[in-house]
């Protein structure tokens, strides 16, 4: 596998992590039917990707280290009672359902649904519609502060669909936020911080799988090559989203999760 191969999915992986387009549906897209770092063996195919989710595991604590120390901090020494606390125990919260899931089924999904283009495709589209529709009709009355914990969980539960690529962890977690009446960038913000806890939990995981640390001694390079990538990407990202936002609605990626998923069931058919 090419060095430049596993650039380009370290690139797509920083901008679709956060960016509300699905990043597992498009390192399976790129790579599978665009033939992008195509030679790269079956079994160590989830292991990079996770690896890619790793980077951008790093740009969200890099970038909201302070948000994550304070939430921390009066987490364990306030609890509830304090604002920033509060908000570490809603993201406790709102991760046990994904995760509880994940652990399940998690084989299963990647067996049944990681070659299923077509389910891809329509999730692709019919996510880029909600998140659409939902910002259009639901009011901005919300900062992250002001959320409740049936709030939180309510976000947490929506992970459960990003389980299927194509739904986007960003994008389901964004549209229960917005749905939830949270303004435009509180609902990205707290769909990043909900990342996390979810990707560190992914990490982990990874790594105690059979032949998983074997993968990394002997690909090092090319592991440390994406981790970076997606890195930095991911932190532009990060940055692009919460300016975007606070003028703009979804609309745009909704065209482009359209258009996307056409050209798949377009490649797929034909």
């Amino acid at each position: 596998m090419k060095l430049f191969e596993v650039f380009i999915l370290g690139v797509i992986q920083g901008i679709a992590e956060f960016l509300p387009i699905s990043s597992s549906a498009h390192l399976i897209i790129f790579r599978n039917l665009f033939g992008i770092a195509s030679s790269m063996p079956k079994n160590m195919e989830l292991a990079f990707d996770v690896a890619l989710h790793l980077g951008t595991l790093l740009a969200i604590l890099v970038f909201f280290f302070k948000d994550f120390w304070n939430m921390i901090v009066q987490g364990l020494t306030k609890g509830v009672k304090d604002k920033n606390g509060k908000i570490l125990w809603y993201l406790v919260a709102a991760t046990i359902p994904a995760a509880i899931v994940g652990v399940l089924f998690e084989d299963k999904i990647e067996e049944v649904i990681r070659t299923n283009y077509v389910l891809i495709a329509f999730a692709l589209m019919i996510m880029g519609i909600v998140i659409y529709y939902v910002d259009r009709v639901c009011e901005q009355k919300k900062k992250v502060k002001d959320m409740s914990l049936k709030d939180a969980i309510l976000i947490g539960c929506s992970q459960i669909f990003a389980l299927i690529p194509g739904f986007s962890r960003s994008g389901t977690t964004i549209a229960a936020a917005r749905a939830l009446k949270l303004d435009r960038e509180s609902a990205a913000k707290f769909s990043f911080y909900l990342s996390a806890p979810v990707v560190f939990g992914a990490v982990v995981l990874q790594l105690f799988k059979t032949g998983t640390i074997a993968l990394i001694q002997l690909n090092l390079g090319t592991f440390l090559l994406g981790v970076l990538t997606s890195f930095i990407i991911g932190l532009i990202c990060i940055q692009y989203l919460l300016k975007y936002l606070k003028k703009h609605d979804f609309k745009i990626f909704m065209i482009y999760r359209i258009i996307l998923a056409l050209i798949v069931l377009a490649v797929v058919i034909f």
